[in-house]
């Protein structure tokens, strides 16, 4: 998932803002009980996010793909005073642990999580968005576009993670599966759709920020 030099990765680090307390121990707890702990945004894409948040200051963030909670405790951090978050993830089993943190943030009523199909519960969500994060199941990236597009505000951002997906989507087309497919389909559609601006981002994984023109 490393796409630059072990050491600049870390001198990276070391020049972006330490991760908030609660986030720290946050993310040692994923790493010591969670399966697949690499899946947490982490403390630099955490950060990142967090930069973003705080210059749109939006009003209604849309995540798709909980996990632990990490990356939408890191999107609260710019979330208006009245704004709010939904976050949807199938997993129930990690709910628990997600909505725990949320409470020890302080942010259990800004943060509305869902457990479920999300290409069934978005329809359901009331409101435009200003924010939206995809990190979910990669077939269904585009999906997810074309579900939410129409109602993100102009201005507003999109950010789609694991969109270079550990450098597979270099590979032929006939020897990709079809996560990877689907993430050179939403990368392509993406490029050509004239309703946003995006820029492809090699940070950890991959990033792909859009604009809404």
């Amino acid at each position: 998932m490393n796409f630059l030099p072990e050491e600049i990765e870390e001198y990276a680090s070391r020049f972006t803002s330490a991760e908030p307390e609660l986030l720290s121990l946050l993310n040692r707890d994923t790493q010591a009980h969670i399966l697949m702990p690499r899946m947490l945004s982490g403390h630099l894409q955490g950060r990142f996010l967090s930069l973003i948040s705080r210059l749109i200051n939006p009003k209604l963030i849309l995540e798709i793909g909980t996990y632990t909670g990490y990356s939408a405790l890191c999107l609260a951090e710019g979330l208006a005073d009245d704004g709010k978050i939904f976050t949807i993830d199938i997993n129930e089993e990690l709910e628990t642990m997600a909505t725990s943190y949320f409470k020890k943030a302080g942010k259990e009523k800004q943060i509305s999580m869902h457990v479920g199909n999300a290409l069934e519960i978005i329809p359901a969500l009331k409101g435009d968005f200003d924010m939206v994060f995809i990190d979910a199941d990669k077939v269904n990236y585009v999906n997810y576009f074309n579900l939410v597009i129409d109602r993100v505000r102009k201005g507003g951002i999109i950010i789609a993670d694991n969109v270079l997906w550990s450098g597979h989507v270099l590979k032929k087309k006939d020897d990709m599966d079809e996560e990877t497919l689907g993430l050179v389909k939403y990368a392509e559609n993406l490029n050509a759709d004239p309703r946003v601006m995006n820029v492809l981002l090699p940070v950890r994984d991959g990033l792909m920020l859009s604009v809404k023109l």
